[in-house]
Formats: C-alpha cells, sequence, structure tokens
C-alpha cells in the first residue's frame, strides 16, 4: 500500500514540477519589466556615485599638482640662492681685503630710483660709501646707514657714477645709470675713442670709493652720429642687480699716503 501511495505522489510531483516550470516560463517578462526600473535606478546610482568620485578624485589630484610644482619651484629657488653663494664664496675667496657678506632685505625700484636695503649696518661696522659687490661684479655703494640695515645705491641708479676702464686698453671713462634701460651709459666718450662692442670695464680706482680691478660691465652698445661731439655706449651691468640674494661688503684698503 505504502508503495502504490508513493508511486502516485512521485507523478503526481513530477507534473507539478513541470506546471511550475511553463508558470514561470510565461511570467518571466512580468518579472524582467517589474525588475528593470530597480536596476536602472541602480545603474544610474552607481554611474552618478562614480562621475561624484572621479571629480573629487581630479579636485584632488590638481591640488596635488600645484603642492608639487609649488614644492618643485621651491627647491629650484633653494638650488639658484646655493649656487649664487657658491659663487661669493669663491668670489670672497679671491680678495685680499676685509669682507662682509650681507643678504638682501628689500629692492626700491622706480624710473628714476634703483637701491636696495642690505641686512648689515652700523653695529657691523659699514660705512657710508661703502662697495656692495654680488660674485660677479660692482652692484653700488652704501648711501645710509642705520643700525641694523644699510641702503645701497645700484650702479644702474641714474644718480650711480664709477669710474672705469677698459680691461684691454686702460681707455678710461665715467660710467653713470641710465633710467631707460635700467643698464649703463658711459659718459662723453669720443668717437676716437679704442672702446670697442664686448670691451670688459673694471673700476679703474680713481674714484673716491671704489678700489681697482673689479668688473662693471660689458659693452653692449655703441652708436655714433655724424657730427656729434660724444658717442653713445651702452653698458650691461656684470653683477646681476636683479636677482642676487647675497652681497659683499667690502673694505677698501688705505690709499698710500692717506
Amino acid at each position: 500500500m505504502s508503495a502504490l501511495v508513493l508511486m502516485v505522489l512521485d507523478k503526481r510531483v513530477a507534473m507539478m514540477a513541470d506546471v511550475r516550470a511553463l508558470l514561470s516560463l510565461s511570467i518571466t517578462p512580468l518579472q524582467y519589466v517589474v525588475s528593470w526600473p530597480i536596476h536602472s535606478v541602480r545603474t544610474i546610482y552607481r554611474s552618478v556615485s562614480t562621475y561624484h568620485t572621479l571629480i573629487e578624485e581630479n579636485a584632488n589630484l590638481k591640488v596635488e599638482q600645484l603642492r608639487l610644482r609649488a614644492l618643485v619651484q621651491r627647491l629650484l629657488a633653494r638650488e639658484t640662492e646655493n649656487n649664487q653663494l657658491k659663487a661669493l664664496k669663491r668670489a670672497t675667496s679671491s680678495l685680499h681685503t676685509p669682507v662682509l657678506v650681507a643678504e638682501l632685505l628689500s629692492v626700491e625700484s622706480g624710473i628714476f630710483s634703483n637701491q636696495m636695503i642690505i641686512d648689515k649696518g652700523s653695529r657691523d661696522h659699514v660705512f657710508v660709501g661703502q662697495p656692495v659687490l654680488d660674485a660677479d661684479g660692482v652692484m653700488g655703494q652704501v648711501i645710509e646707514v642705520n643700525l641694523f640695515n644699510s641702503r645701497v645705491l645700484l650702479v644702474n641708479d641714474p644718480r650711480s657714477g664709477v669710474s672705469v676702464q677698459v680691461a684691454r686698453n686702460g681707455v678710461r671713462a665715467i660710467a653713470v645709470g641710465d633710467a631707460s634701460s635700467r643698464e649703463l651709459h658711459l659718459l662723453n666718450v669720443l668717437p676716437t675713442a679704442d672702446i670697442q662692442v664686448g670691451d670688459t670695464l673694471i673700476t679703474s680706482g680713481l674714484g673716491q670709493y671704489y678700489p681697482a680691478g673689479y668688473p662693471v660691465g660689458r659693452v653692449r652698445n655703441i652708436k655714433k652720429e655724424l657730427g656729434a661731439t660724444f658717442s653713445d655706449v651702452d653698458v650691461s651691468p656684470a653683477a646681476h642687480l636683479d636677482s642676487s640674494r647675497a652681497v659683499i661688503l667690502i673694505w677698501p684698503e688705505p690709499r698710500v699716503g692717506t
């Protein structure tokens, strides 16, 4: 009896499985239609979430890029400053007079004025008229001294004047600052004077403050107009007036007989 019941149930269960399979097949499209909005919403949500994540990551990358660029610029500035200090050290080692290294505090530049403030003053025995150099040449002279700082008149200031001579042949002239070009200009140079483009000009030692032999500049251009009394001679400064951060103060040796 029990075996007969099992046979009947097995047949009925098999038939019900076929019915369920058929019904499941028929409602599959309906299930897809019902579930499609849910899948679409999930897809849109993931897309929006990914989009916002990308925007945030992009913003963070831009910030990091700016930070790294600033760091690179800072390292380049440090490298430039170190190179200037090394050059300054080499320059001071060749000088046979007392020297003092000072740092630039500020620059006062305008049409009629080219000056700078350095961090050394009367407590460091700085004096008015003291020559100021960088690693490459004459920068100017001290015109005002305070306790902790001093004011320097640069050689390209219109009020500056340096007695120079051509290193090649000793021809002398006066180099003054030029307000328009921010370079130097030689005064009262006769058209017959043996001065050529590319000539190096050094201090002649004939002035009141600058000792002889320090580079002042290089002749950049010579203009000789027909009938003019003097030639126009333009000079590029030897010193890096717009970029040097460290400078040298020198104490000239006493002149013979003083």
